[in-house]
């Protein structure tokens, strides 16, 4: 298997780890939504996340990938956003995972993969637009949850002190459809699982 396929495969292993070691039914609530949240953004099932049983009517993300910091807030500007990665290849890698009442934090390592001059986009002084990087850092992820373990924003912030890249040989590269592929089947194990409506808390 390519590696980057299974960097993929393995993304989620951290918070399935914690789940299992993790009793309060709240804090279980929040860790399933995060860990289908993750899938369902892999497999570009944007709509899904943004339901009224997955997210607050009005989250604010703030992200500070790049060179490019943002406030996105509503669902319909989420939306717009998960749409503008177009066809960069993320996953999450390293994490030092926990969870509490207020929601998640997670310190881990967000890799993309993708064309130059996408990345130069972002922000990302990458030499090459023609060539395919990996670029990786080191992420903080702070993801707030209401009372009803539904999302309420991202706040991603990113330290510039670790970012590193390296280009791609083309013959290693993995297609953005191929990363959905496997988000689609890595969801579709998590409901046979857990069953109808897994991520609803009902306290």
């Amino acid at each position: 298997m390519n590696r980057f396929e299974q960097a993929v495969y393995d993304c989620m292993k951290p918070t399935q780890a914690l789940y299992e070691r993790t009793s309060n039914p709240l804090h279980k609530a929040i860790l399933l939504n995060f860990w289908r949240h993750v899938h369902l953004e892999g497999a570009g099932l944007y709509d899904a996340i943004c339901s009224d049983d997955m997210m607050v009517e009005h989250p604010v993300y703030r992200v500070t990938w790049g060179a490019n910091p943002a406030v996105i807030e509503g669902r319909e500007a989420v939306k717009a956003f998960y749409n503008s990665v177009g066809e960069a290849v993320l996953w999450n890698s390293d994490d030092l995972i926990s969870v509490a009442d207020w929601g998640v934090a997670d310190e881990l390592t967000f890799n993309i993969l993708g064309r130059g001059a996408m990345l130069q986009a972002i922000g990302y002084a990458v030499p090459d637009p023609q060539a395919h990087y990996h670029v990786a850092s080191r992420q903080a992820f702070i993801w707030p949850y209401d009372e009803r373990a539904r999302l309420k924003g991202e706040h991603l912030y990113e330290d510039k002190t670790s970012l590193r890249w390296t280009e791609v040989d083309p013959a290693d590269l993995i297609t953005a459809e191929r990363v959905k592929t496997i988000q689609k089947e890595l969801l579709d194990a998590l409901h046979a699982r857990f069953g109808e409506e897994f991520w609803v808390y009902r306290g």
